[in-house]
């Protein structure tokens, strides 16, 4: 019976001390990128907001306006930084087309990160002349909130559905591109949550391509419900565009499932390590 005992905590050692790492990585990860990230929000938002506002104020409203998404584009990018090495990002772009913009990009909705891997989306081919439609909170976000605003990202909340076509409409006419998580509310699982149907409803109207971006293995950067970053590998995958051609003859709910079951059978493949 003692050598069970022994043989039993000898075999115990190695999960015991893979755990100790594990805590102990999650632990410097949170410390290091939450430090991180209070600072240079708290510090480099007002310099970011000194440096953009003269050329701003100086440019035309157009002109205005995509510097603004290119500096919440340079933010996402400084938080995506801060989290490696044990959380990295990898783009990979299946599109085969030469598209110019405009174009609707629809995303899954996994993790509060989404809206932060938004600015790894040039390493897809991706402008970053793109507004994000967004729920009311993130204009409360002090100077963050002023930036969205100026960079004219669209609160669906804050809006009828004519006024948000008006809106998204004359975006896409200035080459605007229109980032949407369909979903609404993010899923926190793997399992991808049903899409509303007013990006489609844009999209059938406006006629321009559609992007599909699937976006894998951030749903635990943070989990749903809490703030605690855990170690991962983050990949978005860029699918071939869905062109008007392709669709024109579809009602808002074929092209709405049609969409859906194209990333979520992406989805699966990515999460197994395919593609």
């Amino acid at each position: 019976m003692p050598s069970c005992s022994v043989r039993r905590d000898a075999s115990a050692q190695p999960e015991v001390f893979a755990g100790m790492i594990n805590f102990l990585t999650c632990a410097y990860l949170n410390i290091v990128f939450y430090t991180g990230f209070i600072l240079f929000t708290v510090l480099g938002t007002p310099l970011m907001v000194l440096c953009v506002l003269p050329f701003a104020l100086s440019r035309p409203r157009r002109d205005a306006m995509a510097l603004f998404r290119r500096a919440i584009c340079w933010y996402g990018n400084v938080i995506t930084f801060m989290a490696r090495p044990f959380v990295r990002v990898r783009c990979k772009n299946l599109e085969t087309e030469n598209l110019s913009p405009p174009y609707i990009i629809v995303c899954n909705h996994r993790s509060a990160s989404d809206g932060f891997m938004m600015a790894s989306l040039p390493s897809a081919g991706i402008d970053t002349n793109a507004v994000q439609v967004v729920n009311a909170w993130p204009f409360r976000i002090p100077v963050l909130g002023w930036f969205a605003r100026g960079a004219g990202y669209l609160s669906i909340t804050e809006m009828s559905f004519d006024d948000f076509t008006a809106r998204a409409t004359q975006l896409l006419e200035e080459g605007v591109n229109i980032i949407s998580f369909p979903e609404g509310t993010r899923s926190g699982t793997g399992g991808m949550g049903p899409f509303h149907s007013g990006i489609f409803r844009l999209a059938l109207q406006t006629g321009v391509p559609i992007v599909m971006c699937c976006i894998s293995g951030n749903e635990h950067i943070p989990r749903k419900g809490s703030l605690t970053l855990h170690p991962g590998n983050i990949t978005i995958l860029r699918l071939p565009a869905l062109l008007p051609q392709h669709y024109q003859n579809l009602s808002v709910m074929k092209l709405k499932n049609r969409v859906w079951e194209t990333m979520n059978q992406t989805l699966a493949r990515l999460d197994k390590g395919g593609l």
